[in-house]
């Protein structure tokens, strides 16, 4: 949220107002009217041309950014290379387009913003000089922004600068984006290998056991075990809709019964009006597994899990619960910041629960985190809160 706070800072206050003063030397008549309008133009300008930009430096993204900027620099055409090739060439005398690595060479080397004069025997062409701007991130150049015209007067020069540090805001913000999905793809993988292997022979045990005295139930057990396995390794989309993850709970809720047979209570009370909504993948599978492992621990008496979704205005609020020892409220606080293992747990180092935690936090915002009541003796319970609606939150 501070990049994206400090990129709209630097859009409204540096290089704004280079532009429009530009723009009012150069182009005055083009906007025909007052400076609020002309603020409004830029802005807009400058927004159509920021998702291009959010993939990285593409080909792809830089042809569907480089017309807006040439509305924004008013030149008669811009160029933008990476390292090592044109990626975009928009606006007039694209003859000129061949020569752009070269004019690029300087400031790809030394990082400078660099003025060229251009050589053309033809009298039609506007081209006779450009200034060549470095595009940047973490202080290494990765290519350049050229703007070509007739004249490279100190205003351009200044304005074209301005924009390619817009221009690297962007790639800073794409490269945080791609860092953020890396990072989620390995919680992800995180979770998937919390997965207990004391569970994968626990479940083919128990279905071994019943193929000789119940072959049907048997082969009941083996298809929810594979739709069980199917669904947490699927390798694709990142959310998933509250059906699919309560169906795939239900499955494993069903091979620890025929493991603990008596000994294992569930109830389950889900609004149907819920059951719609998007949520994170495997959200809820680590808070079940750690209802079931803890509330079943050091009892002699049957434990009980309580699986709640409600409708609550414009969120949806799921509570996991369960009757077993409860932890110590520190021992919660240690393990969502990650600091140690769940008390008594011998498989997992505790990362189910604060992995949740923070991917929630990362979606929704920090108001969305788990809510954890426990004590000792006294069972615990963990409540989800997802809004209902998200834009960008779409199951897959």
């Amino acid at each position: 949220m501070d990049v994206v706070v400090a990129v709209a800072a630097t859009l409204v206050v540096t290089w704004v107002p280079a532009l429009l003063w530009w723009r009012r030397q150069g182009r005055g008549g083009d906007l025909g009217g007052p400076a609020r309008r002309a603020t409004f133009e830029t802005l807009h300008t400058a927004s159509r041309a920021a998702p291009a930009f959010r993939a990285g430096l593409t080909e792809q993204g830089a042809q569907k950014a480089a017309r807006h900027l040439l509305v924004l620099l008013g030149c008669a055409a811009v160029a933008i290379t990476d390292g090592e090739r044109l990626l975009a060439w928009d606006g007039e005398h694209d003859h000129h387009s061949s020569e752009v690595l070269g004019h690029a060479e300087a400031t790809l080397g030394n990082g400078r913003t660099q003025v060229h004069d251009v050589g053309c025997d033809r009298l039609d062409c506007l081209i006779r000089r450009v200034v060549v701007v470095p595009l940047a991130t973490d202080d290494r150049v990765v290519g350049t922004l050229a703007a070509y015209g007739e004249e490279v007067p100190a205003g351009l020069i200044r304005a074209a600068e301005e924009v390619a540090q817009w221009v690297d805001a962007q790639l800073e913000l794409a490269e945080l984006d791609h860092s953020r999905t890396l990072l989620m793809e390995a919680e992800m993988r995180a979770l998937r290998a919390q997965i207990s292997p004391h569970f994968i022979y626990n479940s083919l045990t128990t279905i071994a056991s019943f193929v000789r005295s119940d072959p049907e139930r048997a082969r009941e057990l083996l298809l929810e075990f594979a739709g069980f396995t199917r669904y947490s390794f699927r390798r694709h989309g990142d959310f998933t809709t509250l059906a699919e993850e309560l169906r795939s709970i239900d499955r494993y809720l069903l091979l620890q019964r025929a493991r603990f047979g008596e000994e294992l209570r569930v109830t389950l009370r889900i609004a149907p009006e819920v059951l719609p909504v998007a949520v994170p993948f495997l959200c809820l599978q680590p808070l079940v597994e750690n209802a079931v492992r803890h509330g079943l621990q050091d009892r002699s008496e049957p434990g009980l899990i309580t699986i709640v979704a409600e409708d609550a205005g414009s969120d949806c609020v799921i509570s996991v619960e369960d009757d077993g020892i409860g932890m110590d409220p520190e021992d919660v606080r240690r393990l969502l910041a990650g600091e140690r293992r769940m008390p008594g747990d011998t498989e997992a180092p505790g990362i189910g629960l604060a992995n949740v935690d923070d991917r929630l936090r990362q979606v929704y915002g920090d108001e969305y985190g788990l809510a954890v009541e426990t004590g000792p003796g006294a069972g615990t319970k963990v409540t989800v809160r997802v809004p209902k609606y998200r834009p960008g939150v779409t199951a897959s």
